[in-house]
């Protein structure tokens, strides 16, 4: 699997035009050999005269962060392996800082640590040196001021470590890409049946390969679609939810509902009126 260009959708950032508006975001793809196991680098840089909350709804993808908060002769740096979110991320940006990060496809973690499950890591933060002992500094990838700088380093690290063949976290990785892609996949069992494996099977190789399970993966993605559709109600006029819920393949309108506001905080049709959480 491969790209020509980093994706350019804002899946997942809840109130991106806040977001956008007040840091300097940027994707870029790493070098081509490393493309079947990363969805892209991402680059955030921001100089705030207020502190800013921001919020995301993770993906189903493992995070490597090189970070620095403060100004770049002072500022605290460090670098982490951030497992599956489970839950809504909250993230409070103040004064000047800089954020390197790595997103893995889902399932294209392994193959750079292949000694641990990946769902050793969900829900977790945990040093770089954690997982890799012999990690680069974060100095290393956050001093450069130009993106193509950092990318190269990034591109080291990730060379040095791996990846290491793996089968079986190629098959997870096209597993969960057909669950995001593919509308008519709207249950595990249904994964399953795609895949050619039982629904044990399946599960044992999401918890290894991705972190999360498939049932878990699916609703995600649903989730960021009712997000993506409800950000866009501002311009486009309100959805009809109850047929969005269909489509996304939930019996109802109310287990819509109740998914989006456990996720999200508050319901629909209150972000569709402008984007917000408690």
């Amino acid at each position: 699997m491969s790209a020509s260009a980093p994706r350019r959708d804002t899946r997942g950032i809840v109130d991106p035009a806040g977001l956008l508006s007040r840091v300097r975001f940027r994707r870029h793809l790493p070098a081509p050999e490393l493309r079947a196991h990363l969805e892209h680098y991402w680059l955030i840089d921001w100089e705030l005269p207020e502190p800013y909350t921001s919020h995301v709804v993770p993906h189903p993808s493992v995070n490597v962060v090189f970070q620095r908060y403060g100004p770049p002769a002072t500022g605290h740096a460090s670098a982490e392996v951030a497992g599956i979110g489970l839950g809504l991320f909250a993230h409070e940006l103040t004064g000047t800082g800089r954020v390197c990060g790595i997103q893995f496809r889902p399932g294209g973690f392994r193959p750079f640590a292949p000694a641990w499950p990946v769902s050793t890591w969900t829900g977790r933060r945990v040093p770089l040196t954690d997982v890799f002992p012999d990690a680069t500094s974060p100095a290393a990838v956050l001093t450069p001021d130009e993106d193509h700088a950092r990318v190269a380093a990034l591109d080291a690290f990730l060379l040095a470590h791996g990846p290491a063949p793996d089968p079986a976290a190629d098959h997870a990785v096209e597993l969960v890409e057909l669950a995001r892609s593919d509308r008519t996949i709207r249950r595990a069992a249904q994964l399953a049946a795609a895949s050619g494996l039982s629904a044990r099977s399946l599960q044992r190789l999401f918890a290894d390969r991705v972190g999360v399970g498939p049932k878990w993966v699916i609703l995600r993605y649903r989730i960021h679609e009712a997000l993506e559709r409800a950000e866009a109600a501002g311009t486009t006029g309100t959805p009809d939810w109850a047929a969005l819920a269909a489509e996304l393949g939930y019996s109802d309108q109310a287990h819509l509902v109740r998914d989006f506001t456990t996720t999200i905080g508050v319901p629909p049709t209150a972000y569709a009126r402008g984007p917000s959480v408690p």
